[in-house]
């Protein structure tokens, strides 16, 4: 017999988060989170998310044993801003029992039904800048940080509480070396010219400070037309930015303005941590926080983590002005291999930026949906 409980204490809590260690044990695949940055995600004081979504987090029991957990989110921002009456739900993982996982997304269900919310999307997280997809392929590929791994059997769970695809990402890499600079070098200077632009590069963490506000703001605007976009309000950029920006090598963050010192484009490049998240296994003490800051200085590979362009500047060729200060970052630094975090299938621009370095798809994911009104 499988019984839920709600997530109420700061030990039922770290249980949650501490799940899938069970569970992944001896993957070489799977990259763990770092615990206490997790836990702090859920800290409905500290993460200022909270002042416009809510979230329930179970956890489901045999006996006294942890078989599953689900996070059941509701972002109303989405629902009463944009009209879309979706509960969302993520962080959910299972052992391969369908009673596991019917009474998961059942509790989901009943709560978004109690809601008056027509139907469930996952897994999903608060917002676009959170992990999101199940893994349809390429289980056999080390994960990161910025994504959810699973067992191929979650897909027939799915399946077996009759949710269907809503949203197909994929996953893509391809070696340093095939990016040839005679695809952006002159094409930049011309750009530069008719534009009136130019880039900005950056060696301290705080010079990037006075341009993040600016970063958020232009990335609410470049994907607003995408769908399940919600925008970042402005109490989460603050958050955002003490919880991201330090962690990232600020040589790989670029912004490109204008003669006006707007903001019209930015990338933000991250080292891969996978390799030393593995070997912290979710603790930053006492040797976790050695492993992350070797590979923010050493890491081979590196993750495309956001391009923004502003849409009057879109397939302008904005991006040869991105690549141009990227390559010689790069190959300064050894750079071997560039990883991309998943892009919706239908987005066709993103795949122009980046079809003449013939990237390879890794892996694909999904979330899935059932109507509950």
């Amino acid at each position: 017999m499988i019984t839920l409980k709600e997530v109420k204490t700061k030990k039922e809590l770290k249980a949650f988060v501490k799940f899938p260690f069970k569970l992944y044990k001896g993957s070489p695949y799977w990259v763990p989170p770092i615990i206490s940055q997790e836990m702090k995600t859920f800290d409905k004081k500290g993460n200022p998310v909270f002042m416009d979504a809510e979230a329930t987090l179970w956890l489901a029991y045999r006996g006294n044993e942890i078989v599953g957990r689900v996070a059941a989110i509701i972002n109303w921002l989405e629902v009463k801003g944009q009209n879309i009456k979706k509960m969302r739900f993520g962080w959910f993982d299972f052992i391969d029992d369908l009673e596991v996982s019917q009474a998961l997304l059942n509790k989901v269900e009943t709560i978004g039904k109690a809601h008056d919310l027509n139907y469930a999307e996952g897994p999903v997280g608060f917002s676009n800048l959170d992990k999101v997809g199940v893994m349809t392929e390429g289980f056999d590929t080390l994960s990161t940080m910025i994504t959810w791994y699973n067992h191929p059997y979650y897909i027939k769970h799915y399946e077996a509480a009759k949710y269907t695809v809503e949203k197909s990402y994929s996953e893509s890499s391809f070696p340093f070396s095939n990016v040839k600079p005679e695809f952006f070098k002159k094409a930049q200077i011309v750009i530069k010219k008719r534009y009136q632009l130019k880039s900005l590069n950056f060696t301290k963490t705080e010079e990037v400070m006075p341009y993040v506000d600016k970063m958020f703001d232009l990335f609410n605007d470049s994907y607003a037309g995408l769908s399940s976009f919600v925008a970042i309000t402005d109490i989460q950029k603050e958050y955002f930015k003490n919880k991201f920006i330090s962690f990232i090598n600020p040589e790989y963050i670029k912004f490109v303005v204008d003669t006006n010192d707007n903001l019209i484009a930015f990338a933000i490049v991250m080292p891969s941590f996978a390799r030393a998240l593995q070997k912290a296994k979710g603790k930053l003490f006492p040797f976790g926080f050695k492993h992350i800051l070797h590979a923010k200085k050493h890491s081979k590979d590196v993750i495309f983590y956001l391009i923004g362009i502003h849409p009057d500047y879109q397939n302008k060729g904005i991006h040869a002005l991105i690549f141009n200060e990227y390559y010689d970052i790069f190959t300064k630094k050894g750079i071997e291999t560039c990883l991309r975090t998943p892009e919706l299938e239908d987005n066709i621009a993103i795949k122009q930026i980046w079809k003449h370095f013939n990237p390879e798809v890794i892996r694909r994911r999904k979330t899935y949906k059932k109507d509950i009104a």
